[in-house]
This record gives C-alpha cells, sequence and structure tokens, in this order.
C-alpha cells in the first residue's frame, strides 16, 4: 500500500447526453470554469502539504465527462501541471466516459492528458442504456462505433459492464465471449447494479439473489481460467482476487477497501464534496461541505459528520456477523453505497455479502490450484482473522484519529458505478 498518494474523482460537468433507466445520478446543467478549477487544486495542493502527501490522481468522471469541450481539458491540463511544478506536486489522470460524444478531437486530449487510454461502460445484452432520443440499439450501435474508431486511433479501451436480468439468462460463457471475442476487449470489469439516487421501476427491481449472482461469477471466473487468464485478458475483480489469493500484489476494487472513507473524495461541479461519485450525485444529505465555501480541504473533512459516520462505519458492523467471517480482512463489509441504497443505512453490511463470499471462496481454490498446493489453508486463514479481529476492534480509535488527520491514501482505486 502506498501512503504518499491522494485519489479525487473529480466531475467538472454534471450534464450527460444520455438517459440510462437504472442511473443514480441527479444530474444538473453545471459546469466547472477553469478559474474554479484551479481554485480546487491549489486547496487539493493545500491539503496534500498538511497531510504528507505527494502524489495525486484525479480521476475525471460525470454527468459526462465528453459533454464539455476537449479544449477545456487542454487548458485545464496546462494548468494543473504548472501548479503542480510550482507546487511540487505529481499528478496524473485517469478518463471514465461513456464515449458517445467521442470524435477525433478528443484524440490528443486523450494521448497527451490520459496516457492515451480511456475506460467506459457497456452492459451485455444492453437493456438499461439509453439516448434520449432512442432506445438501447441505438446506444449500443453508437457506442460500438466509436470504440472501434478510438481503438484505430491506437486508444487503449477499458470497460466496466453492470449486470442484469439478461446478462443471467445468457449466461457467463456467452457474456464473456461478447467482451472478448466480439469486441476485442481485454480489459473490463464486472459490477453488480444498485438502485441508487431516485428511484424507479427499473431500479425496483435491481437487488438479485445473491446465490444467482454467486453461480454468474463463479462460472465467469471459470471461463476467465480457462480461456482468458493465460491471454493476457483483465477481468475485474475476479483477476485482482486470484492475484490476492496467490499472495501477490494486486489493486482491489474500492467495495472491499478498509474503509474508502480513507482512500479518495470527489468533488462535483457545484464544489460539493462527498465520499465518491455516487454519492456527490445522489445524495445531499452526505455532503462534507463545498470547497468552493470553505478555505482549508483538510478543515472540511475534519468536521464533516457525515464523513465521521463513514469513519465509524468499520465499528458498527461488529455485531452483524462479519467478525465471526474468515474473509472479513479483505471484505471489511463491503460497499456503504450499497449498503444505503438497500437498507436506508450504511452501518450494515453489504447486500452482497453472500455473493462475496461465494466468489472469494471461489477465487481462492482457483489461486491455491494455480500454485499447486494440498489445499490446506489453515495457517492462512488464522493469520487473516486475526488481523481482522484486531483491525475491527481498534476501528474506533483508528476512526478518530483519521478524523483529527484528515488523511487519504492508496492510489489507483477502482470506481464502481454503474
Amino acid at each position: 500500500m502506498m501512503r504518499n498518494h491522494l485519489s479525487v474523482i473529480l466531475l467538472p460537468t454534471n450534464k450527460c447526453n444520455v438517459d440510462c433507466d437504472y442511473c443514480f445520478e441527479d444530474k444538473t446543467d453545471d459546469r466547472m470554469s477553469l478559474d474554479q478549477l484551479y481554485e480546487v487544486t491549489f486547496k487539493i495542493f493545500d491539503f496534500m502539504d498538511e497531510s504528507g502527501v505527494g502524489a495525486l490522481t484525479f480521476h475525471w468522471q460525470g454527468g459526462e465527462i465528453m459533454t464539455m469541450p476537449p479544449e477545456w481539458f487542454e487548458q485545464a491540463n496546462e494548468r494543473i501541471n504548472a501548479l503542480a511544478a510550482a507546487r511540487g506536486k505529481q499528478v496524473n489522470h485517469g478518463l471514465q466516459t461513456n464515449m458517445i460524444g467521442y470524435g477525433p478531437r478528443w484524440d490528443n486530449v486523450i494521448r497527451e492528458m490520459f496516457g492515451n487510454s480511456v475506460g467506459t461502460s457497456m452492459d451485455f445484452p444492453n437493456i438499461h442504456r439509453k439516448m434520449f432520443r432512442g432506445g438501447p440499439d441505438d446506444y449500443t450501435r453508437l457506442w460500438k462505433r466509436n470504440i472501434v474508431a478510438a481503438r484505430e486511433a491506437g486508444i487503449g479501451i477499458g470497460v466496466i459492464a453492470v449486470l442484469n436480468n439478461a446478462s443471467l439468462e445468457i449466461g457467463a460463457e456467452r457474456f464473456y465471449s461478447y467482451f472478448v471475442d466480439e469486441l476485442g476487449i481485454e480489459d473490463f470489469q464486472v459490477n453488480t447494479p444498485f438502485p441508487g439516487g431516485l428511484q424507479n421501476d427499473t431500479k425496483a427491481g435491481l437487488e438479485f439473489e445473491n446465490l444467482e449472482l454467486g453461480k454468474f461469477f463463479n462460472d465467469l471466473t471459470d471461463v476467465w481460467v480457462e480461456r482468458g487468464m493465460n491471454a493476457g485478458v483483465k477481468l475485474g475483480p475476479i483477476d485482482q482476487l486470484v492475484e490476492h489469493f496467490s499472495g501477490a500484489p494486486s489493486c482491489l476494487p474500492c467495495i472491499w477497501q478498509a474503509n474508502c472513507a480513507d482512500e479518495f473524495i470527489s468533488i462535483d461541479a457545484r464544489g460539493f464534496v462527498a465520499q465518491c461519485d455516487c454519492w456527490v450525485t445522489s445524495y445531499p444529505e452526505y455532503f462534507f461541505g463545498n470547497i468552493f465555501e470553505s478555505d482549508s480541504l483538510a478543515e472540511l473533512l475534519k468536521n464533516s459528520p457525515a464523513r465521521k459516520e463513514f469513519l465509524d462505519r468499520p465499528a458498527a458492523i461488529i455485531d452483524q456477523g462479519c467478525i465471526e467471517c474468515d474473509y472479513l480482512s479483505l471484505c471489511h463489509g463491503g460497499c456503504p453505497v450499497r449498503t444505503y441504497t438497500f437498507r436506508n443505512t450504511m452501518l450494515e453490511k453489504d447486500p452482497y455479502c453472500e455473493l462475496y463470499k461465494t466468489l472469494f471462496s471461489h477465487t481462492e481454490r482457483v489461486a491455491v490450484g494455480m500454485s499447486g498446493q494440498s489445499g490446506s489453508k489453515g495457517p492462512t486463514r488464522m493469520i487473516e482473522r486475526h488481523s481482522a479481529d484486531e483491525n475491527i476492534r481498534g476501528a474506533a480509535v483508528v476512526s478518530t484519529q483519521l478524523v483529527q488527520i484528515g488523511r487519504l491514501k492508496r492510489p489507483d482505486v477502482k470506481t464502481t458505478a454503474v
């Protein structure tokens, strides 16, 4: 774990160009100006100085990021680089976009600012992602056209796929084949859905059975092991779990971090600060504050009652069966926003708990099989359990310390937004 790094999910626009049924975001027409971006960056650098953090990653999202002109990002990159040089900071950038607004005008920005790669999203089958004028088929057709154009321009593509009922019906083999064989995608991540934001008929049906989801993920793991693991295909979070259980360095998604309030923050186009993009676009009651209305990001985080609730969450799940779980030191109770959207509280364990345990167990067996071990895992289990017990029982003290220093850490956190 790198402790000298801050991740900021930055939403310079709250506007979007599509109309997806299950979107958790409360869209607005707000857009951050370049002067506001400079102010945000300056205050983040101040926070880094106070917290002893030397490196920063901006994860650029929306809304939809490509509703803004690429020229804005060219100027933004110049301003951020100049300020970083003056302040002695290292800044990296990641881009998440639906690719509906992509065109050749974006190629230079993607190459110069984002390392010639983008993250995007597509489900299979696509039944929820739609245009304002047109259905899922129109969305998919335009997305595929732009993906092909971007790859022809030499841009690397990573995809997040959110499961739906149709995904489970077609099965893991067909699902995998669509992304890898038909689209040629070699880097994709599979996410579970959650009914964030304002409710509608689609979101009412998004809580899937853990048993059914567990079977799908285990089948998908087996397909990847057979066809993709040794062929260079990255399939999150499955590949990272196998790495974890193999004892190799891994980058697990944010839903399984010890406490996401220690890892990153999100800032939207209006300056509101919250835990991640899911919270800052959906739940104003959990805003930490507004960066434009505060002289210090550190003080804003330190004094936020909402953030304290995040920091207190590990201690709150002690009596919910988590303390007895072999995988607590890996899962940490799961994702607070998934819990909140299903249970109207974050102070419970993730409703996908049984799915996670099924997947952890299966990927652990894969890792053990790869290593040629006999399958005995007692010593590893005892070490993990001891670590989990000590971490949870000390959570209240640790949370208090983290509130005081306002420190964030860990690079390259994968977000889990729909």
